[in-house]
């Protein structure tokens, strides 16, 4: 069973800075990348920041600057440091991965975590 398990969400004024984890645990032999997202409600997910095996990291344009995602996937972590938020900010942010991972057989598959709250106040 494989698992993404996020952690640091919380309530920041805007202009603060949080530090958003995911940790992957499971059968997992590798990764190809590892993701940020965020919905807001009545709107659609959204792709933050992704960093693949490469090392290789793309942004949303509303966060470059200001966002910074690093992956160690020999610990199968990924982090996503927050700076200058802002209160459209404001969302559930969620950690996806593409895993290659061994179940009855071995396969390449997408994960999600199961969502840390930001809330940025003015």
């Amino acid at each position: 069973q494989v698992q993404l398990v996020e952690s640091g969400g919380g309530l920041v004024q805007a202009g603060g800075s949080l530090r958003l984890s995911c940790s992957a645990s499971g059968s997992i032999i590798s990764i190809n990348a590892m993701d940020w997202y965020r919905q807001d409600p009545g709107r659609q997910r959204e792709l933050v920041a992704r960093v693949t095996s490469g090392g290789n990291t793309n942004y949303a344009d509303s966060v470059k600057g200001r966002f910074t995602i690093s992956g160690d996937f020999a610990k199968n972590t990924v982090t996503l440091q927050m700076n200058s938020l802002k209160p459209e900010d404001t969302a559930v942010y969620y950690c996806h991965a593409e895993l290659k991972v061994r179940t009855v057989t071995i396969g390449t598959f997408s994960y999600w975590g199961q969502g840390t709250q930001v809330t940025v106040s003015s």
